[in-house]
Formats: structure tokens, C-alpha cells, sequence
């Protein structure tokens, strides 16, 4: 199984890819561990794509988070057995990064590069409300719902989230329901 999960910043894309992960027993890559080095420094666009190249031709399965198009996005979108849209809402999401902050100050979360320790500072606050939900970004999230409609599901609150992951489960086949 393939699994590409995208959305907006706040809206739990790493922590559900780990959960989908460990449900189904596959390799997880969170683009946001590709993206940045230490401090926060933007890793070289070849290096990260070459990353992404290496994960996606080692795995004949995965879950992927993160909605970085540059690193192979269409690719892994028509790969994908699901594609999972999380559109939370502005506040929601905003909400969601200040407990986030608040769980992992001064520290680093497993699904970031080491040395990128959590922050919540105006110019990130500005990419949640604003500058990562402009309208090109919408409309990209549009196309991908429309062209891979058979295979894709939107997520919109932590309820929905919690029922997906729920299905999740009730349709793996019985020998891994046993676990």
C-alpha cells in the first residue's frame, strides 16, 4: 500500500502518517525531514529530490507527508493507493501548531531533521493563516481531489481523522487485524 498524505501546516499529517505506518507496517518519510537541515537551513533542492528518489525506488510501499511539490509530488500522487487531503481550517490549524509548540519547545519531534527544534514564531503564524492557503494552493488542493477523486479522501477535523483511522483498521485483512 501507498499512502500520500497532504494539507495545510497544523493539521496532522506527520502524526497520522506515523499512525498509518505503524498500522500497516510501512516505511514512513516525512518530507518535512528532507526539506530542512539543522537550524532550519533549506536542504539543496538536487540533494532533497535525490532523498526523496532514493525512498520512493527503495520502498514498494509507504507513507508519505508533506505537500512539497518539487519533491516528486505528481509522482507519488498517481503512485498512491490513497491520498489523504487534510484541510483544516485557518484557527484550527493555528490552534494545533501552538499545542504542538507548546509539547515540544526547546525540542526537536521525530518526523523533523535534527537541530530544527519546534517553533511558532510570526513569520510561521503568518504561513498558517495566510501565505500556505493562498488561492493557487487551494486550487492545487482542488485538482488533486478531482483528479484522483477514486482514491482520495478529505479530512477536515480531528473527528474525521479519528474515524479514517478507524476504517483503517476495520479493513486490514485478518492476519493483520491479529496484532
Amino acid at each position: 500500500m501507498k499512502i500520500a498524505i497532504l494539507g495545510y501546516s497544523g493539521s496532522g499529517k506527520s502524526t497520522l502518517a506515523r499512525k498509518l505506518g505503524a498500522l500497516y507496517g510501512l516505511p514512513v518519510l516525512h518530507l518535512d525531514s528532507v526539506q530542512f537541515l539543522p537550524g532550519w537551513q533549506i536542504r539543496d533542492r538536487e540533494e532533497a529530490q535525490g532523498m526523496v528518489r532514493a525512498f520512493l525506488d527503495t520502498h514498494a510501499e509507504w507513507v508519505i507527508d508533506g505537500s512539497y511539490r518539487r519533491f516528486a509530488q505528481e509522482e507519488r500522487l498517481e503512485q498512491a493507493d490513497r491520498i489523504v487531503l487534510m484541510l483544516f481550517p485557518r484557527l484550527v490549524s493555528l490552534f494545533r501548531c501552538w499545542k504542538r509548540y507548546r509539547k515540544y519547545r526547546n525540542t526537536t519531534r521525530e518526523d523533523m531533521s535534527p537541530g530544527c527544534p519546534e517553533k511558532l514564531d510570526a513569520e510561521f503564524v503568518c504561513w498558517i493563516l495566510w501565505k500556505g492557503r493562498g488561492h493557487s494552493v487551494r486550487a492545487h488542493y482542488r485538482r488533486i481531489a478531482k483528479q484522483y477523486a477514486e482514491k482520495t479522501v478529505i479530512l477536515r477535523s480531528q473527528r474525521q481523522i479519528d474515524r479514517f483511522v478507524r476504517s483503517c483498521r476495520a479493513s486490514r485483512p485478518p492476519e493483520q487485524n491479529a496484532g
